[in-house]
């Protein structure tokens, strides 16, 4: 066995980039495995630094942060896709880093994301690249109404404007800086779904049930899991594209892809990341492994066991409005109604500050039947403020 394939086991230190709620659930799920955690966030209460052995305090390109990452763990990972790629190729220099750089690299320009795509032979929404204005002259017709996203730095509907003109879409580039942007033809959607695998070096690969997502103003807002939550042929054909994203990739760790379904039943791959994604909370109290612990099994070599959904579940995102639904003062939230209901259980992210928009939680709830599981989410969605789903 080469040293590359060795098992790394508890009681090593295992790095994450990313101080954030994901960095936070990982570490939490490592330390529960009996391994030492680092985290490089440059803020003093990261959610991550604040739970983990170590918090190194600087920005992810400091030469002598990293250093220090590669001094104190065994393998590094990152919990948030806009990690430069750099400061991962440089870590894998001496230590195990996954996921790679290179795959980290594609997720965060849409351009090279979509070719991707095409090269793996998964099915995607008509698009076209913009660069420069006469790009932008150049633009078929039939690709509006469409949607302009920005090609780099873009997530949670951030960086991106609906356009229905010509003239709509030549001021909307200019309103995201005349930066390269992906322009995509808006296509009839029914639903959206995600499913997140788990690669191995070995090119091992497990999966997590595939999820039935509704975002609300470009962002999760509930994740529907348990048995035909979609049908079959169209769940076979999600995991058959992401297992196949991942592979061209030669992925290492966890990666979350969604897909549009149109109205008339076909998929197309909307994105990838590079991480566990907001979509498979679920798996903490649904499965009997989570997605931070195949996280966690991939960057250590340890084997990879398919996850069992145990119970259908429903994940509520919490938001930092449900804070301020009695006015502009913060108050929180009615737990103890919500925790009064069977079958809920509440995952904060020990952030200080609750504001409108921000990630501050999410609720998973969990019983015998997925009618069963919904009425208690709506009780729980009508206590805290959510909109019904």
């Amino acid at each position: 066995m080469s040293a590359d394939q060795d098992v790394i086991l508890p009681g090593a230190t295992l790095g994450v980039l990313g101080g954030g709620q994901l960095g936070r659930m990982f570490v939490q799920e490592a330390q529960a495995m009996g391994y030492f955690t680092a985290v490089l966030d440059a803020d003093p209460t990261s959610p991550a630094g604040l739970v983990s052995h170590h918090h190194i305090r600087t920005g992810y390109e400091d030469a002598q942060g990293l250093a220090e990452m590669a001094r104190l763990c065994a393998a590094v990972t990152t919990e948030f896709e806009n990690v430069p790629a750099a400061a991962l190729d440089l870590l894998a220099q001496t230590r195990r880093v996954s996921p790679a750089g290179s795959a980290v690299a594609i997720a965060q320009d849409r351009a090279a994301e979509k070719a991707h795509f095409v090269r793996c032979g998964v099915p995607v929404a008509p698009h076209a690249l913009i660069e420069s204005p006469e790009q932008m002259a150049a633009v078929p017709a039939d690709l509006l109404p469409g949607i302009l996203k920005t090609a780099r730095m873009g997530y949670d509907g951030k960086g991106q404007a609906r356009v229905s003109t010509p003239a709509e879409r030549a001021a909307a580039w200019q309103d995201l800086g005349g930066v390269p942007c992906v322009l995509e033809k808006m296509l009839p959607l029914a639903q959206e779904c995600s499913v997140i695998v788990a690669r191995g070096r070995d090119g091992a690969m497990v999966h997590l049930p595939v999820q039935r997502n509704l975002h609300r103003g470009g962002i999760l807002a509930v994740t529907e899991v348990y048995e035909q939550n979609l049908p079959p042929a169209l769940a076979a054909q999600a995991l058959a594209a992401a297992k196949s994203v991942a592979d061209g990739l030669h992925y290492v760790g966890v990666l979350c892809v969604e897909f549009f379904v149109l109205q008339d039943g076909s998929l197309v791959v909307n994105e990838i990341a590079p991480r566990p994604h907001n979509s498979g909370h679920y798996s903490q109290d649904a499965c009997d492994v989570s997605q931070f612990e195949l996280q966690l099994r991939c960057m250590t070599g340890l084997p990879l066991t398919q996850p069992r959904l145990h119970s259908p579940t429903i994940m509520l995102n919490l938001l930092g409005d449900l804070w301020f639904a009695q006015g502009d003062a913060p108050v929180t939230p009615a737990w103890e109604q919500v925790l009064a209901l069977p079958g809920c259980h509440l995952r904060l992210y020990g952030k200080r500050d609750a504001k409108r928009g921000r990630k501050m939680g999410h609720l998973n709830v969990t019983g015998a039947t997925p009618e069963a599981v919904r009425a208690v989410a709506l009780q729980a969605a009508a206590i805290l403020g959510i909109a019904p789903f």
